[in-house]
């Protein structure tokens, strides 16, 4: 009969070395991040949390991140790149038309990297890009706007569009509207404001 000394501390550091190991450790703890944001929110779940639905020890996170908000940072740092794509396509394709539609589709479909770019907290300078989908908007509304407005001005819109799609988007994901309150689609309301902002009569 055999008998097992492994001490505590070896136990875990087995663990540790199995959890870097993890096939592909960084990418299982940016998906357990992005599900455990869509279930709970940035702020309700710890790093020890996404180790285990990764698979892994709690001390395997520290091997890519030096904290839960690192992890957040380049879950966000994902989150705007893949929105950022979403966008500039819609806007090639459909010009302005097509990217308050994007905009609220992605908030349905990624509430994981939705919430944890605009629930978080904003980031600050360098941490995340987050030019690729505001330069889209801003070149849909160029185009849209009277020739000669400028692009201060269509900058000024741009603020303006971006606030009202996270306005109608926060709304929607708080229940609203309900569907049989009568009240148009949220890509109605959001067309609407953006078509008399861009066009007053």
């Amino acid at each position: 009969m055999s008998t097992n000394n492994t001490s505590p501390g070896a136990e875990t550091d087995l663990a540790a070395r199995r959890g870097y190991h993890h096939g592909n450790l960084k990418e299982s703890l940016l998906e357990a991040a992005r599900r455990l944001v869509a279930e709970r929110g940035p702020n309700g779940f710890t790093l020890a949390e996404a180790a285990r639905l990764a698979g892994v020890s709690p001390s395997a996170p520290y091997r890519h991140f030096k904290d839960k908000e690192a992890l957040l940072q380049e879950l966000a740092q994902r989150g705007y790149a893949e929105f950022g794509a979403r966008m500039r396509a819609a806007g090639a394709e459909g010009g302005l038309a097509a990217m308050g539609p994007t905009y609220l589709r992605f908030a349905r479909e990624e509430p994981g990297y939705y919430s944890v770019m605009f629930a978080w907290r904003l980031p600050k300078e360098g941490e995340v890009d987050t030019s690729n989908s505001f330069t889209a908007l801003v070149a849909a509304i160029a185009r849209a706007v009277p020739e000669g407005a400028g692009r201060d001005h269509a900058r000024l819109l741009g603020l303006q569009v971006w606030a009202m799609s996270h306005g109608v988007a926060g709304l929607e994901r708080a229940g609203w509207p309900h569907p049989s309150s009568g009240v148009p689609t949220p890509e109605k309301v959001l067309g609407m404001a953006v078509e008399a902002l861009i066009r007053p009569r």
